[in-house]
């Protein structure tokens, strides 16, 4: 294990899981039905790890290829930005407790999402597993004071600059559906 291939590894992934830009929605889950951070965290961990040593062998299996899952997320990621942009409902809001929402979406697919297990199924070309594995627990520690940390942030920001943070990670996050998208979709349709 190196120090190096561990702090890129992080890197990599903190900006594809991009807990801070996510912000928004953890707010807006937590205002619906709230929010269990060790919970959440820990799903997130065991859905990660667990794609990085058997996620190709499942998709294989199921005969789906890596570019037709990243397009899938993409998809889920574009509805979840038009919701945040328009402030439409496209997804039906069910009677869920904060166990539930702390699961999905939160752990499945806010964190860990299509866009995070397809960097990890790249980073095993480059990197060890174990190097991966630190990479993971270290974000995840981000990720978990971040959940922690929610209703201080929420507190400091106020409803008018949750709605405003909410419009602009909207915005962030079409984009990234969009490069998501046009990145794996040319495979598909070619």
């Amino acid at each position: 294990m190196e120090l190096n291939h561990i702090g890129s590894a992080f890197i990599i992934l903190f900006a594809v899981i991009d807990i801070i830009g996510s912000i928004p929605l953890i707010l807006n889950i937590k205002q619906k039905t709230g929010v269990r951070p060790m919970l959440a965290t820990l799903v997130s961990l065991g859905i990660l790890i667990g794609f990085l040593f058997i996620g190709e062998t499942i998709l294989h299996y199921l005969g789906i290829d890596v570019k037709s899952f990243s397009v899938a997320g993409a998809l889920i990621m574009l509805f979840i930005a038009f919701e945040m942009i328009l402030g439409v409902k496209i997804f039906k809001d069910e009677e869920i407790n904060e166990a539930t929402a702390s699961v999905v979406p939160l752990a499945f697919p806010i964190i860990a999402g299509a866009g995070t297990m397809t960097t990890i199924l790249s980073l095993r070309a480059e990197f060890a597993s174990s190097e991966i594995v630190t990479a993971i627990i270290l974000n995840m520690i981000v990720v978990f004071i971040v959940l922690k940390m929610s209703g201080k942030i929420e507190k400091v920001i106020g409803p008018n600059g949750n709605k405003i943070i909410q419009k602009v990670f909207g915005v962030i996050l079409l984009a990234i559906a969009v490069k998501l998208f046009g990145a794996n979709a040319k495979s598909i349709f070619l």
